[in-house]
């Protein structure tokens, strides 16, 4: 499902026809090179604070990689058009901090594209996806790749993560206008686009 949901994240990105585009914590780099096929002129610069992940994109293709923190970025202000982080932002060590480099790295107007796990809105489906996600997913983990752990993590960032009006809440506070937000496979995936104010 991630394919398809960085697919349709690359055809959002491509609207807007940017030049210069950042994805953010780009890890092993498929949302870069959707990204780059969907937009063959832009200039895609990949991000991210792991090494090793970083050395799997130049592996698959990604041309223009940077070791970088999501909270220090090494960029000028103003130097993208569009940001796009998938399956990262959860994951730093302080979102509204990344949120405001975002901003700062972005032009005036620039868009940000944040994709990333959510909990569905309706009540009897988020019942089950809960149970799936604390209880199922880890076993399977364990049983498929003795990483029973880091699913456990995965569920309890998933819930503690700002998602639908919450996540447009924070960005709006950060100096983004938001679009309503995108939910994707039944609300378990959102995508959230913001535009710079100014």
């Amino acid at each position: 499902m991630d394919f398809i949901w960085r697919a349709k994240l690359a055809r959002l990105v491509a609207a807007c026809h940017p030049s210069e585009v950042l994805d953010l914590a780009t890890g092993s780099g498929d949302l870069a090179l959707a990204i780059k096929k969907a937009c063959p002129t832009a200039r895609i610069t990949a991000a991210d604070f792991c090494l090793p992940m970083l050395e799997q994109a130049r592996i698959k293709g990604v041309e223009r990689l940077v070791q970088a923190d999501g909270l220090a970025l090494p960029f000028s202000d103003g130097s993208f058009d569009v940001l796009t982080v998938a399956f990262g932002l959860r994951n730093m060590a302080d979102w509204k901090e990344a949120i405001l480099e975002m901003n700062r790295v972005l032009r005036p107007g620039g868009v940000v594209f944040i994709l990333d796990f959510s909990l569905p809105e309706w009540e009897p489906l988020l019942s089950f996806y809960r149970l799936y996600l604390h209880h199922v997913l880890p076993r399977l983990a364990h049983w498929a790749t003795q990483r029973k752990e880091a699913y456990e993590y995965l569920g309890g960032s998933i819930e503690t993560f700002p998602g639908g009006r919450k996540m447009n809440a924070l960005l709006e506070e950060r100096g983004f206008s938001c679009d309503a937000p995108r939910p994707l496979t039944l609300g378990v995936v959102s995508i959230y686009q913001a535009r710079k104010r100014g």
